[in-house]
């Protein structure tokens, strides 16, 4: 490579950053005096522990795990190919479940169950829910499947989807969670790739007041998916639908007199535990593989150390299992610590737009764990829905699943934390496996809209495409260093897509796909994916810092930011914003009021070129704004591309075009 080719790729991976974000929130001395670790010199100290002998450290934290057999080595790194706790043998549903019967926290409550229809409730304690996941794992033995068997999970958010996830690692069956909101078309690919024997489902599910046809769309799935033999089907909302007889089983006929002590069988730690898909560039989807005891680790020391988890809390994670998140902090990681975890079954605008603090106000959560694009919503959908609602029971606060605009931090720490309560604003991803970076309450400072340090155990970096790191403040592309338990261990079926996807752009790092900077006092910021970096009269700016600047503005709800080509600039700024309240009078004055405000929050040459109200914006299941259609219709292009993650597909119809 020539000094001008090092030169052209090193400038590629630099990103300006133009945002300025002061404010500092230091933790509340009550949380610190009780938390898991108080201090920044606490911090600091793990932190230093867990690098200069991360095998030992590992090695003390994999004790809390119920091991069947005792592992002969912490890690064996070949680069990519991670091995934690090599040899050891143990079981994710024995952890989660004997492992606190053992220790006499049977009775404890394991899961409070919300449904959608206004006063269905459940609860399970630990031992209930071990009695429940038996049964249901001599059913599926009895079906025939077998340790390293693929089963597809497509259900509503029912503690049966937990018991199905459970039941399938008691087995040794690797199952895939497949949101309950896709298509048959999407079912029938993923039961194609991962070669799946069996699907677990529902005959319905509820979505905002409608039932969702789940039982059908596996039914038209199966007929590209020839590895299926079996369905089980849980009776949950009553609509009729087709049972195929040798092949369809209802659930409570298949737990029927079992028994409820089925024995956990021993896995190798690196045996899988589940695929979950995520979307691909290519429009393929790619099936991330997570293994047995490296993720348990990562899962539940996380969970204890970014949620403080104590004895009494009730843990409110709102999402779905359909999606990591569900996995690792509303199944896995909290019930690995022995926590109890709230489960609601619908969405957060159903039967009405104060549903989640009205269950806050009853069921009394300690932790609330959500998205910065269901906050934004919350600040939409407006204060009478607040008002007058009790959530003095809150005492920790989180975000997860994208960067959060500082305003958006602002209003949850002060309308929903009553400025008491940490926020914990949480980094990771699908194939990161559970946290990676965020405050932890009892001793990080805050900012709003940075995740600010790395958990111990984690080594990241920010350098540009030619894998130099950049200079402090500079943004550039985010790499982990070291290995990590967490870690995914490949795609599911193309060892080679998994080298080039996270291995090959920085030899010997984890590329994680996202732009970031970090400050003077060491802070992480995310600034976007790294195709979501736009290109403007060569400079190269952050998406995520135009969207905070507009979303400031106290008409902003909610806005994301793309580029479109532009004869002079290269790139001009295309925006797309919701505002808080209806449409205004005078669109190209509101318009003039926005350019003039993003000038002022971050300079000139952010200010936006196109800007274009919307009702809506296209959003996947998982609530991440897609900008890769955004930046189709911006352009003025037909949208193309894999739409299989959309929510909401009349969100497309109903986009403007270019209304300068």
């Amino acid at each position: 490579m020539t000094e001008g080719q090092r030169a052209t790729e090193k400038a590629a991976g630099r990103v300006a950053s133009v945002m300025q974000e002061s404010r500092v929130f230091p933790p509340p001395a009550e949380f610190s005096s009780r938390a898991r670790i108080g201090s920044l010199e606490d911090y600091r100290r793990v932190y230093d522990e867990a690098a200069r002998d991360p095998e030992s450290f590992w090695h003390v934290r994999a004790q809390t795990l119920p091991w069947m057999k005792p592992y002969a080595t912490v890690l064996d790194w070949q680069s990519p190919t991670a091995k934690w706790f090599v040899d050891g043998q143990t079981n994710a549903s024995a952890a989660c479940l004997d492992a606190h019967i053992a220790a006499g926290r049977g009775d404890k409550t394991a899961i409070v169950w919300i449904g959608e229809p206004t006063g269905e409730r459940r609860t399970l304690t630990y031992r209930e829910l071990l009695a429940e996941v038996c049964r249901c794992a001599a059913g599926l033995q009895k079906l025939g499947i077998k340790p390293g068997d693929v089963v597809s999970i497509y259900m509503p958010m029912t503690p049966e989807l937990v018991i199905a996830m459970l039941a399938c690692a008691r087995i040794g069956a690797v199952h895939s969670v497949i949101f309950g909101g896709f298509s048959s078309e999407a079912i029938a690919d993923r039961n194609e790739d991962a070669k799946a024997v069996a699907v677990i489902t529902a005959d319905g599910g509820w979505r905002r007041g409608t039932t969702l046809a789940l039982k059908k769309n596996v039914d038209e799935a199966l007929k590209k998916s020839p590895t299926v033999k079996h369905v089980v089907v849980l009776k949950r909302t009553g609509q009729p639908v087709d049972m195929v007889p040798g092949r369809d089983v209802w659930w409570h006929d298949l737990v029927a007199g079992m028994p409820a002590d089925t024995p956990p069988v021993a896995m190798d730690s690196e045996a899988p535990l589940f695929i979950l898909y995520t979307s691909g560039s290519t429009g393929k989807p790619k099936g991330i593989k997570h293994t047995t005891a490296g993720y348990l680790v990562w899962a539940k020391t996380t969970a204890e150390w970014v949620f403080d988890l104590r004895d009494d809390d009730l843990f409110w994670c709102t999402a779905d299992c359909g999606w990591i998140t569900g996995h690792s902090y509303v199944t896995y990681g909290p019930l690995a610590a022995g926590a109890s975890v709230l489960i609601y079954e619908g969405a957060p605008n159903a039967p009405h737009e104060g549903r989640f603090w009205e269950i806050i106000e009853q069921e009394k959560p300690t932790i609330f764990y959500t998205a910065p694009t269901a906050i934004r919503s919350f600040m939409k959908w407006g204060m009478q829905h607040i008002e007058g609602r009790d959530l003095s029971s809150l005492r920790l606060l989180g975000t997860v699943g994208e960067g959060i605009n500082p305003e958006a931090w602002m209003w949850f720490h002060e309308v929903i934390g009553g400025t008491r309560c940490p926020i914990v604003d949480t980094w990771w991803q699908t194939e990161t496996g559970g946290i990676m970076m965020s405050p932890l309450p009892g001793c990080t400072p805050t900012k709003p809209g940075s995740c600010t340090l790395p958990l111990p155990g984690v080594c990241p970096e920010i350098v540009d495409a030619a894998g130099d790191p950049v200079d402090q403040g500079e943004g550039g592309w985010l790499v982990i260093t070291k290995p990590w338990p967490g870690m995914l261990r490949g795609i599911w079926g193309d060892e080679e897509r998994f080298r080039e996807t996270y291995w090959s752009r920085v030899p010997g790092k984890y590329l994680a796909g996202d732009n970031a900077r970090q400050d003077a006092d060491g802070y992480y910021w995310i600034m976007g994916r790294i195709d979501d970096v736009l290109n403007v009269a060569g400079h190269r700016l952050s998406t995520i810092e135009i969207e905070s600047a507009l979303v400031s503005h106290p008409l902003v709800a909610e806005a994301a930011a793309v580029g479109r080509p532009h004869d002079v600039k290269g790139e001009a700024v295309a925006v797309f914003v919701t505002l808080k309240g209806g449409e205004p009078d005078d669109l190209a004055a509101l318009k003039d009021t926005l350019r003039r405000h993003v000038r002022q929050q971050i300079g000139a040459l952010a200010a936006p070129d196109d800007i274009h109200f919307s009702a809506m914006l296209p959003k996947t299941r998982s609530g991440k704004i897609m900008r890769r259609l955004l930046r189709d219709i911006a352009a003025g292009k037909e949208t193309v591309g894999d739409t299989t993650t959309l929510e909401d597909y009349t969100v497309l119809a109903k986009l403007p075009g270019n209304d300068e």
